[in-house]
């Protein structure tokens, strides 16, 4: 009867699940035909699982598509008390996302969820836990603090989890519960389960980050742990330890010695202190230093310890930090983690590396950062924006990684961006091969048929420039071969980038200025041509009358009238200019050079435009009217500006020719230096609209020598909570326990000794003996009866033998006996 039983089961659930493929197959085929609301009522209201389950199917897809789903409320509720699984998750769902618009409704259904806590399924009761905090009902927070405070103590797991997970809902829900909820957490930290700890530490995070002795005695097991987290909880462990870190181990720093000690000898010079050169002054020679003598000995003990870098120092030192064995034990255990599948986990672990590690450390995670370039091209952009955000620190480390950065023409805007800048930073660090790669690279998409991306190359080749001065003639060649290009947009960001060069040593690019005013006829750009325009204006003071500026001024006068707007401010500010200089030469000329004593020199007078003669001086008379009869008003103001100015000319020297400092060319992620990696503040550059982002927090100060909490605190291990240790602890140690704290003769009848308990001191063994020593004895035992057996069963053997020993004899006396009776008859 049993095996036709089970062949009944067998037969019944292949029914089932014949039946379920087959709705499963007509649903997915019919599933873009809508039903009715009174069709879906009458399939929640049914008595057949699979029905309600259709019914739940659609209503929570009706749901993700923001259709109308709250009529259903009723009827889906009264589902929650149903023992299938299936039914009780989506039910769950339905309720959390419509407790809020019906909280009388919700709570009817509490009392159910609430058996659910107590059921023999851990995934239920997970799931039951799940949903009472994920009802956002203010009136059930102390329900939830209550059904928190069971799963604590529940011998699942996965219920534990729960529990930590619900932690920071049951918080928002309810503030003042916040008390019973830390203890809680401290309860779940000490779990030995890697990913209820995780979930632990996501809660403590978003209930009470500040309280970190919660963490002290459980750091070293949380650190062990990390590596068999989840994703989600690696990040957030990383986070709560780099903040500990920065709380709790002080940033001390060592000095090391990096090269050999210099010895003295007979030419080595006593150099007395100097103030000069301690404020980075260089001295004037023989300022402050006493002549060699022979015969000079060196510094005795006590004596003034020499500076780093004096001919007297014991070689070149430099500062190192010294770690503490628990921060060196962080930075070693999570360096496994930089392997890890997940990309948000490799930048979290950056991000550690750069907080709280070393350089060294550091380095060992450019070799995974650079592996997320391989993956898809969001991907590729977040990794970029870390990358340049590291390599802004430390570029040496990313020279080897050179190849990875060039251009490819699938690169989306963003990526290229990001890779050019990381290409000018490594450039001043990179070896000479690469940095003619590098270079190559950029002249080649300088001539690209985009123009933003003409733009970036053309502005990497300036930042080129201007961090590694040995390539600077070669970038200034190569932005001189466009500046005749057809392309505007070309021409004109090269002539900006030469600009910026020029201006970095004006003496060493006069010819330069010369070249550029040859090419003026050449450049169409408006903004090129101004650029040309400016540069010959800067330098019109140079060589007195024979400079060219008022030559080139001559010659862009003739077409004043079809220059663009932004040609003609600056072709009247190079009439000011060569006007002011006229002036000021002619006042030197009439300047006496001995001036009588106590007689103040006579100020000369500036001439007016009608009287000078000069050339420069119809020159400009020439411009001013020009530029009365144009079009523009901010043309005509900047003319009436420049005429009132030079009426003064040492104001109008002081204006006009002071000299300018030289434009330096950041880069352009600058501004994102500072933030932590992996944040959204890194990517928008701080930005985020009128109000910025919300909810980004800087990380916490090194913590002062001194200020550390005790590091003993972290010496001693968690104390096993009430879930914990028992909940592992196999049923013969329980059973030891319990028999040892049992009274002897409660035991003893328990294991039907009766009153023989009390004899010979058995009652003591009896309390004293684990469960271990009774199944030895029970196995010895065993022993015993199987030897009494082959023992018995060798007596029979022996006395069967004795039988026939026996029979044999008497069979022999009885043949001896009629032996001697018929010896005896005769």
């Amino acid at each position: 009867m049993e095996s036709i039983a089970r062949i009944s089961d067998l037969l019944e659930s292949a029914r089932e699940l014949t039946l379920d493929a087959a709705s499963a197959a007509r649903s997915s085929r019919a599933s873009s035909r809508p039903l009715d609301r009174n069709q879906i009522k009458k399939l929640l209201d049914s008595r057949n699982d699979r029905e309600i389950l259709e019914g739940l199917r659609r209503v929570i897809s009706m749901m993700y598509r923001a259709q109308k789903t709250l009529p259903f409320f009723s009827s889906v509720v009264k589902n929650v008390a149903s023992p299938n699984i299936e039914i009780k998750k989506l039910v769950y769902i339905y309720l959390i996302h419509h407790a809020e618009q019906e909280p009388d409704l919700a709570l009817l259904s509490i009392n159910t969820i609430q058996k659910s806590l107590s059921d023999t399924n851990p995934q239920v009761r997970a799931l039951a836990l799940k949903t009472m905090s994920g009802i956002r009902v203010p009136v059930i927070s102390q329900i939830v603090s209550l059904a928190i405070k069971k799963g604590v103590a529940d011998m699942s797991p996965f219920v534990r989890r729960a529990a930590a997970l619900a932690i920071p809902k049951c918080y928002r829900l309810d503030p003042a519960q916040r008390p019973q909820l830390v203890d809680y957490l401290a309860a779940l930290l000490a779990d030995r389960q890697y990913f209820v700890a995780g979930a632990a530490v996501a809660a403590w995070i978003d209930v009470c980050p500040d309280r970190i002795d919660l963490v002290h005695r459980h750091y070293r097991g949380l650190v062990r742990k990390i590596v068999d987290m989840d994703e989600w909880s690696q990040m957030t462990t990383l986070r709560m330890m780099t903040c500990y870190a920065r709380r709790c181990f002080p940033r001390l720093m060592r000095s090391v010695s990096t090269g050999p000690p210099k010895t003295h000898t007979a030419h080595t010079a006593t150099k007395t202190p100097d103030l000069g050169e301690f404020y980075g002054e260089t001295p004037s020679p023989g300022y402050g230093e006493t002549p060699p003598r022979h015969g000079d000995t060196p510094p005795r003990h006590g004596d003034t310890p020499p500076r780093h870098g004096d001919s007297a120092s014991s070689g070149d030192t430099h500062q190192v930090p010294v770690l503490d064995p628990d921060l060196v034990l962080l930075l070693n255990g999570i360096r496994p983690l930089l392997q890890s599948r997940n990309s948000a986990v490799v930048i979290a672990t950056t991000r550690c590396y750069t907080d709280i590690g070393t350089p060294e450390y550091l380095k060992a995670a450019v070799g995974p950062l650079i592996a997320l370039l391989r993956g898809p091209q969001d991907v590729q952009q977040i990794a970029l924006y870390n990358i340049v955000s590291v390599c802004l620190s430390s570029p040496q480390d990313f020279v080897k990684y050179a190849n990875h950065f060039l251009i490819r023409a699938t690169d989306p805007p963003p990526v290229w961006e990001l890779k050019l800048e990381v290409l000018t930073l490594i450039f001043p660090h990179a070896t000479a091969r690469v940095k003619s790669l590098i270079l190559s690279e950029l002249e080649h998409f300088s001539g690209s048929t985009d123009k933003a991306l003409v733009k970036e190359a053309v502005r990497a080749i300036g930042r080129c420039a201007q961090a590694d001065a040995t390539t600077a003639p070669r970038c200034l060649r190569l932005l001189l071969a466009q500046i005749t290009s057809l392309d505007g947009t070309l021409a004109a960001e090269s002539l900006t980038v030469i600009r910026h060069l020029i201006q970095q040593d004006p003496e060493g690019h006069i010819a330069t200025v010369v070249r550029l005013a040859k090419n003026l006829d050449s450049a169409t750009d408006p903004q090129a041509r101004a650029t040309i325009i400016w540069l010959v204006g800067e330098f019109a003071g140079i060589n007195g009358e024979d400079n060219i500026a008022a030559d080139v001024l001559r010659i862009l006068v003739k077409d004043f009238a079809s220059e663009s707007e932004a040609a003609k401010r600056q072709i009247v500010l190079l009439a000011a200019k060569v006007y002011l200089h006229h002036i000021n030469r002619q006042a030197e000329d009439k300047t006496p050079e001995t001036p009588e004593p106590f007689e103040t020199p006579e100020t000369p007078e500036t001439p007016e435009p009608n009287q000078d003669e000069h050339v420069v001086a119809k020159l400009w008379d020439y411009v001013l009217l020009l530029v009365r009869y144009d079009t523009s008003y901010d043309l005509r103001d900047r003319a009436r500006m420049y005429r009132a100015l030079l009426s003064v000319p040492q104001l109008a020297t002081l204006m006009l020719l002071a000299p300018k400092p030289a434009p330096q060319a950041p880069s352009p992620s600058e501004t994102r230096k500072g933030f932590p990696l992996g944040s959204a503040t890194l990517v928008l550059a701080g930005g985020g609209g009128v109000h910025g982002l919300r909810g980004y927090e800087a990380l916490p100060p090194w913590v002062a020598d001194g200020h550390e909490p005790d590091p003993r605190l972290r010496d001693t291990e968690p104390p096993t909570p009430a879930y914990g240790e028992d909940r592992v602890v196999p049923a013969s140690q329980r059973l030891d326990s319990a028999a040892r704290s049992a009274p002897s003769a409660v035991v003893a009848r328990s294991n039907g000794l009766g009153a023989q308990g009390g004899q010979g001191g058995q009652g003591e063994a009896v309390g004293a003996k684990s469960l271990d020593d009774w199944l030895a004895e029970e196995e010895a035992d065993d022993d015993d009866d199987e030897e009494d057996a082959e023992t018995d069963s060798d007596e029979e053997e022996e006395e069967e033998d004795d039988d026939d020993e026996d029979e044999y004899e008497e069979e022999s006396s009885e043949g001896e006996e009629e032996n001697d009776r018929l010896v005896k008859s005769p």
